[in-house]
């Protein structure tokens, strides 16, 4: 059986203490401690934060783990469209100026916590089911500018308030393919999703680099399917290990994470994407469906509120190292 060196070309160094900054890849053995160690891949994990002040699901998210948004969203039984918005400082919650229209389902599009966008959404009120409705946010307040070309709800979001991109959803015809690119004055249609859906896990930190993970694409249970967006197309990519809806996702096209959603029942499963494949990683403390997501980073993540309404108040913070000493053993 070959040896390390006959594999490398090299022998495993020996030292008496760990590199004080090894890179992933690199194996040691420390003569001190008696231990072969190496370098990996950086191992995350949730942990609690900050309750929000007012519990809801089907939310808007945007922002940062450390200067977040969550926007709108409803509460029930009975059901109660709500139109406040709270910030998130990494620690607690704050409520700031409430949207001028109380709805669920938006999609929240902005990377930072003074410039947002809610799109879209539902309310009962059949005038505004489904709305095309887009409202702004300039950091103390909430203006209503150009409505989407094609209404819907629960549709994923990303890219800036500037220059950001609404994907997927649904209306009164079912789910849609329908993508949308925002130039920080109009909205312009841009090509379709291959498969329609939506209530999916979106994320991008700009609006010609995004990904769109699993979500509902047919009645019934969702899908694994995940495509990426290059600024002028979607390819379909690697798939989900575990089909879901009513998902979030956080990061970026080529590192992202998925979490929550419904794959038959509320899971908490969350998944990582390396620009390749998904690899199942920490579960949610709580399992939830219709919570929000927001990060720009794989790294640092955030799950908002949810449901079942017992834990729609809940937020818990994601933070995976770069990378990780381990041990090696053998069994």
């Amino acid at each position: 059986m070959a040896d390390y060196k006959g594999i490398k070309g090299f022998t495993i160094p020996t030292v008496s203490s760990d590199p004080s900054n090894p890179i992933i890849g690199q194996i040691w053995y420390n003569s001190t401690t008696d231990t072969l160690k190496g370098e990996v891949v950086g191992v995350g994990a949730w942990a609690s934060g900050g309750n929000l002040n007012t519990a809801r699901y089907d939310m808007g998210g945007g922002g940062t783990q450390t200067a977040a948004m969550g926007i709108s969203g409803m509460t029930g039984p009975p059901t109660t469209y709500k139109a406040e918005v709270e910030t998130y400082n990494g620690t607690a919650w704050t409520e700031v100026g409430d949207v001028n229209t109380a709805m669920a389902g938006r999609a929240g599009v902005g990377q930072t916590q003074s410039a947002m966008l809610a799109v879209g959404g539902y309310t009962s009120t059949p005038a505004s089911v489904f709305a095309a409705l887009t409202e702004q946010w300039n950091g103390t307040g909430w203006t209503e500018i150009a409505d989407l070309t094609t209404g819907r709800k629960t549709a994923g979001g990303a890219g800036t308030s500037s220059a950001g991109l609404v994907i997927g959803g649904s209306n009164p015809d079912g789910n849609v393919a329908i993508c949308e690119d925002w130039n920080g004055t109009s909205w312009t249609e841009v090509n379709d999703l291959n498969t329609a859906r939506r209530g999916e896990g979106s994320c991008g930190a700009t609006n010609t680099a995004a990904i769109c993970a699993g979500g509902e694409t047919a009645p019934g249970p969702g899908t694994a399917n995940v495509e990426t967006w290059n600024g002028t197309s979607w390819t379909e990519v690697g798939d989900l290990n575990t089909s879901r809806l009513a998902t979030a996702a956080s990061g970026t096209s080529t590192a992202a994470l998925v979490f929550g959603g419904d794959d038959g029942s509320v899971t908490a499963d969350t998944e990582q994407w390396d620009g390749s494949s998904w690899t199942e990683v920490a579960n949610l403390a709580t399992a939830r469906k219709r919570l929000a997501g927001t990060s720009q980073t794989r790294a640092s993540a955030l799950a908002i509120g949810g449901y079942p309404a017992a834990y729609a108040d809940r937020t818990e913070e994601w933070n995976a190292p770069v990378s990780t000493t381990v041990t090696v053993t053998t069994s």
